[in-house]
């Protein structure tokens, strides 16, 4: 689903990330851990498309990104990719359902098709009744619920997610983590998870580690 080949970014003269090779395959649920300022995030955001990496390639489903215009790349991430954030990042002067609808709308796609899967996904996530209410009303696991299921509106390949339970309590964590499984086992989608919480690393498919920019080896559990 995700290849990387010699990824290399620099901001200025701090180089980053320091030459990135990596596969994800479809249906993982990947975390990424490191120490803060190893890279993890800004390995998250090359691969989101958010950045241009300075060398190396980066393929998504099939689709070398590398080689795409700024405009291209601008519609493959709102077709193939869903991000979900520490802070949920919804608009506050809309409701859950409007919220959850704005990837479908920027995709263009018809207005009724549009409600349809935003209420789809809203009922999936427990929150078919709250949703008409806005971010200020919603508890902060609501809201990232919403911001879940907003990033599912286009059907993505892979949904990102950087530190999504950091701002939960510990039940609202849980329930969080358990339920990327759940969309995984549902709707097959690929999950690249950037976080510090090592119950959510332990319960991931695989732990890629990322130490001053550079991917860590894979251990190798024991027989």
């Amino acid at each position: 689903m995700i290849q990387i080949n010699n990824i290399h970014k620099s901001f200025g003269t701090l180089e980053v990330l320091k030459g990135i090779d990596l596969h994800i395959a479809k249906g993982e649920v990947v975390s990424i851990v490191g120490p803060s300022g190893a890279g993890k995030t800004t390995l998250l955001q090359v691969m989101g498309t958010l950045y241009r990496p300075d060398e190396g390639s980066l393929t998504i489903a099939g689709t070398d990104v590398s080689r795409l215009s700024a405009k291209e790349i601008s519609r493959f991430r709102n077709e193939h990719l869903g991000f979900v954030f520490q802070f949920h990042q919804l608009l506050p002067e809309f409701t859950a359902l409007e919220n959850v609808m704005i990837p479908g709308m920027i995709a263009g796609k018809k207005q009724s098709e549009i409600r349809r899967r935003a209420e789809e996904l809203l009922e999936f996530m427990g929150l078919a009744d709250r949703a008409d209410h806005k971010p200020n009303e919603l508890s902060g696991g609501e809201k990232q619920r919403v911001a879940v299921a907003r990033a599912l509106m286009n059907e993505p390949d892979v949904v990102f997610a950087d530190e999504p339970s950091g701002s939960l309590d510990s039940k609202n964590k849980e329930e969080l983590h358990q339920l990327f499984f759940d969309l995984r086992d549902k709707f097959g989608q690929t999950f690249v998870i950037v976080t510090h919480d090592e119950e959510l690393a332990k319960l991931t498919d695989r732990c890629i580690h990322i130490v001053d920019g550079i991917v860590q080896p894979e251990e190798v559990p024991a027989e």
